[in-house]
């Protein structure tokens, strides 16, 4: 049995429209949903950046629906902030939050004016924030001196269980780098043979969890627009690593995508107006190992996709509903926390 889940973009859908989406993905079936965390949106032509955590708050108060997001603590966020984030949802909607914790793309962490990490070192930001952040978590008071800086903070309001800290990875190298802290992975659609080589990296190097996947799709009745619309919202999403991470503004992105062709779409999004292809896909994912699959409708008009999904393909598929997304017990180790060195009083002469 899987969990089909609802991705929510905040960068193409306006968040009461989204809200409404969402809540209807429940009405027609969906057993769970996820959002991103955005500032930017990829394209002009997407339109939307509504923040995360406040529609969250929204969006799990109006359904019975257990929620994750995507977040990159270091930079736009410090890891403090959203130990808050987490422990309030978590403690409000118990069993029903999950958060993805990765390294960040430059489009949404640039505004700060810091400079933009490589890669490996936005990977070490990332696990000191996860360890200060389950730190925090666990009650206790955190002062850290590294690449993130966290003088005697404290959560006072707590869940009664750590929600899970989940790793999400595209490459096994980061599959395999975060295993040891994550209560799970979660990756997005690629070819089956890097799908396989990502879960064996995260398995191998001892990873724990469920494993879950977004999908991108398009569906319409009629294959020409279905095509013409994913080419339309997410020609800009097609660029592997490292260009989709350092990128840093939508009109690069815009530029970078002039010369991507409708036909170049199938590659990134599962693109057909036949319903039945559609559960097939998902199926497959499900037979690779996936616990949990997050469809996102790349087209911005999401509620003739929800209904159409509802009624003819979650029929075809084994679904259930989510097990509680807690941290796995005893959660990933932690990295020694080096206090942060208090400042000394100056010496008079």
């Amino acid at each position: 049995m899987t969990v089909i889940g609802f991705h929510n973009s905040h960068e193409q859908v306006h968040p009461s429209d989204l809200l409404r989406a969402v809540q209807h993905a429940e009405q027609v079936g969906f057993t769970a949903a996820m959002c991103s965390d955005h500032l930017e949106p990829w394209n002009e032509r997407q339109g939307h950046s509504g923040f995360a955590w406040s529609w969250l708050g929204a969006a799990m108060a109006t359904t019975g629906l257990p929620f994750g997001a995507v977040n990159a603590p270091g930079q736009r966020y410090h890891p403090v902030i959203i130990a808050q984030a987490i422990a309030t949802l978590g403690s409000m909607f118990l069993g029903r939050f999950w958060v993805a914790l990765g390294s960040g793309e430059a489009m949404n962490e640039h505004v700060t004016g810091h400079v933009w990490p490589n890669k490996d070192l936005r990977d070490a930001r990332l696990r000191e924030c996860v360890d200060v952040i389950r730190a925090l978590l666990a009650g206790e008071e955190v002062s850290h001196e590294g690449l993130v800086t966290v003088d005697r903070a404290r959560i006072w309001t707590l869940p009664e269980q750590q929600p899970a800290l989940i790793a999400p990875a595209v490459s096994a190298r980061t599959a395999a780098r975060h295993a040891e802290w994550a209560d799970g992975l979660v990756t997005i659609n690629q070819p089956h043979d890097v799908l396989r080589e990502v879960i064996a990296a995260y398995r191998d190097a001892g990873g724990k969890g469920t494993l879950t996947i977004q999908v991108h799709v398009s569906y319409d009745p009629d294959p020409d627009r279905a095509l013409a619309l994913a080419h339309d919202q997410w020609r800009s999403n097609v660029f592997p690593p490292p260009l989709c991470w350092d990128l840093d503004t939508t009109r690069a992105f815009d530029q970078a995508s002039t010369h991507v062709r409708p036909e170049d779409m199938h590659d990134s999004v599962r693109i057909s107006s036949d319903l039945g292809q559609h559960a097939a896909w998902i199926a497959e994912y499900v037979d690779l190992g996936f616990d949990q699959v997050y469809l996102h409708h790349v087209p911005k008009d999401q509620l003739p996709f929800l209904d159409a999904f509802g009624e003819h393909v979650l029929p075809q598929l084994d679904v259930t509903v989510p097990a509680p997304a807690v941290a796995i017990d005893p959660p990933g180790p932690a990295e020694p926390l080096r206090p942060r060195q208090q400042p000394q009083p100056a010496v008079l002469p």
